[in-house]
């Protein structure tokens, strides 16, 4: 391609940001598309099936592009990251009616399949996990890693040995992997989608800086993650990654945690495969555990479930507080409670959009209405007999009123969809508003108003007040009156039947009704945002509301599978074994017309079993059951 200096202003502009963002598609706000320009608009023509055009001339070649309609944006960027792709959203800062000459744009973020924000672009039921790796320094070192989803707030560090690293991969199953450049990735694990980041980015100092800045924590020592130099390493190419896609700063971290193999039940990526937890072994429309335990009524509870079960805990205390609940929620109203829980909105997921600063005005209202079903949710929680976990749950529903209170004066009750369109802040919330929209709403009533006061005020019958979006809003008065026109008359117009004036009234209507619209929208996006910034310190709370929410609904959906299908609660000792009696394949009994229940005893004298039988007689079936009631006992269930 030709030096930049020899293109237009426009392709310059475009180039630069270009180089800014190699490897990835550059979306550039004009108008009303978003365009791709040269190999990304030839690339994009094929992925998206859109129209490739060569328009204009720029450095003596014609320019290729193809374009996308804002509107329409999210569907694309949403085949794009399902192919794997990153786009960068180059958005026009400057307002195009007051730029003189070429209109300034930046790119606001970067569009990655594990930097997933959008609630358009995202699974409602699955977070979009970024993941970070960095190789060991030695060869008897152990690999860093670092987890998060931008949309959770939450951030976690874990260590480990090369050869536990595909287990480690399938329990966390990222989106997206960074890995440093020029270092071959292992040839074991299934990669998911990879993006190499400069080695320096996998320093442990700086991220070690990084996290403590997050938490605004002078050390790590209070998270037991001080002394965690590979995964302090991983987390620095994790958060320049996550603050570079996201345009600047991120959000303050809720919360650090460490996960090590000794805390959860050791399941590696065959087994996972074989007990077909999250995904079948045949077909996508084939049930899985996950499929079958997953009645919950809210998306944040379906997220809770997957990771549930994508670590379930080995602390045998965990899963008997979790017992302890279900059992409470079983001998309750249950029904109701669930009842309640439907239709939540996805506090987590806005309240991570609002920290962002990205949140649209329906989901400010959408917060709004959730916040206000909290009071009437904690009730019905605490109406259920007191266990530890329950108690939790009410304690954290417990907000203060400040930020429902808020939205409800701010935000319309039916907001539009997008800020640009106005209609979003509630009438009544803004003075200044409320003036704007009234000029823009009596305009009509003003002029016919007026109209009748000049006719009475100079005696002139047939005078008429008009606008045209020409000379905008004047007096018209025939040849034959124009005697009687009074002194504050100044002429804007001569017709050939007419004279067309305006007054110092009229002027001012004028210059207010002509921007109203336009400064209304201004200043909603004033007041939208000056909402957003309010809620910030709120948070925390509503964060750990939305927690409690996706607590509560997850318990809920395990006692109600319980409760359907006549499981019982499992008994944890202190001597090795296992000892079920009637115990049932979970998913497999549910579809079939009869199950015939097996019994399992195992301890320190029987500690093997051998299964004999014809093909098809159900000695794989029988070992799967055992292995999954055992997890279940240990997921809470």
């Amino acid at each position: 391609m030709s030096s930049i200096s020899a293109h237009t202003p426009l392709m310059q502009q475009y180039l630069r940001m270009k180089a800014e963002h190699p490897g990835t598609l550059l979306l550039c706000r004009m108008g009303d598309f978003y365009e791709l320009f040269y190999d990304d608009a030839e690339k994009a023509a094929r992925l998206l099936d859109i129209t490739l055009t060569r328009r204009g001339q720029s450095a003596g070649e014609p320019v290729i592009m193809a374009g996308v309609p804002a509107q329409a944006l999210d569907g694309y960027l949403a085949k794009l990251v399902k192919l794997g792709e990153s786009a960068a959203i180059c958005e026009q800062i400057g307002d195009p009616a007051q730029a003189k000459g070429l209109v300034e744009r930046r790119v606001v973020r970067v569009v990655t399949p594990g930097t997933l924000t959008e609630q358009t672009l995202l699974d409602d039921k699955r977070d979009a996990i970024l993941l970070a790796i960095a190789p060991p320094k030695t060869a008897r070192g152990e690999w860093g890693l670092a987890w998060m989803a931008l949309t959770g707030g939450g951030l976690t560090l874990a260590q480990c040995e090369a050869a536990a690293l595909p287990d480690w991969l399938a329990r966390i199953a990222p989106a997206e992997v960074l890995w440093p450049q020029h270092q071959s990735l292992p040839n074991e694990p299934r990669w998911p989608h990879t993006t190499e980041r400069p080695e320096w980015h996998f320093d442990a100092a700086l991220g070690l800086r990084k996290l403590c800045a997050q938490l605004q924590v002078a050390h790590l020592d209070g998270f037991g993650a001080q002394a965690l130099g590979a995964a302090h390493a991983a987390a620095a190419a994790l958060l320049t990654y996550a603050e570079q896609t996201q345009g600047g700063t991120l959000p303050l971290l809720a919360d650090l945690r460490v996960e090590r193999a000794e805390h959860s039940l050791r399941l590696d990526a065959v087994a996972r495969r074989n007990l077909e937890i999250l995904q079948p072994l045949r077909g996508e429309d084939s049930p899985t555990l996950l499929s079958h335990l997953d009645s919950c009524q809210t998306a944040a509870g379906s997220r809770l479930l997957r990771d549930w079960l994508q670590a379930p805990p080995r602390d045998a205390n965990v899963a008997r507080a979790r017992h302890a609940a279900l059992q409470a929620l079983i001998d309750g109203d249950l029904a109701a409670l669930r009842g309640s829980l439907r239709g939540m909105a996805d506090l987590e997921r806005i309240a991570a959009r609002i920290a962002l600063k990205q949140a649209k005005p329906r989901e400010l209202s959408a917060l709004r209405d959730g916040l206000q079903r909290l009071p009437a949710l904690r009730r019905q929680a605490a109406a259920f007999e007191r266990c530890a976990l329950l108690q939790t749950i009410d304690a954290q529903l417990d907000l203060p009123p400040e930020p429902a209170a808020l939205l409800q004066r701010a935000i319309a009750a039916e907001p539009a969809l997008n800020l640009r369109d106005g209609g979003v802040i509630a009438a009544d919330f803004d003075a200044e508003l409320d003036e704007l929209r009234a000029i823009d709403t009596d305009c009509g009533s003003f002029l016919m108003e007026l109209e009748q006061r000049e006719r009475a005020r100079t005696g002139i019958a047939n005078l008429r007040v008009q606008y045209n979006k020409v000379h905008g809003f004047f007096i018209e008065v025939t040849h034959g009156q124009t005697d009687k026109v009074p002194d504050d008359y100044r002429r804007r117009q001569t017709l050939k039947g007419a004279e067309r004036y305006i007054t110092p009234e009229l002027k001012a209507f004028e210059d207010k009704a002509l921007s109203a619209q336009d400064r209304a929208l201004a200043r909603e996006k004033v007041l939208f945002e000056g909402v957003i910034e309010a809620l910030q310190p709120a948070l925390a709370d509503i964060r750990r509301a939305a927690q409690a929410v996706a607590l509560l609904d997850t318990l809920a959906a395990l006692a109600e599978r319980a409760s359907t299908f006549g499981w019982v609660c499992p008994e944890f000792v202190e001597a090795p074994g296992i000892d079920i009696v009637g115990g049932r394949h979970p998913v497999i009994e549910s579809r079939v017309d009869r199950f015939i229940p097996n019994d399992c005893q195992l301890d320190e004298q029987r500690r093997l079993l051998i299964l004999t039988g014809p093909n098809m007689g159900g000695k794989s079936t029988y070992m799967r059951q055992t292995a999954l009631i055992a997890l279940l006992a240990y997921l809470g269930s």
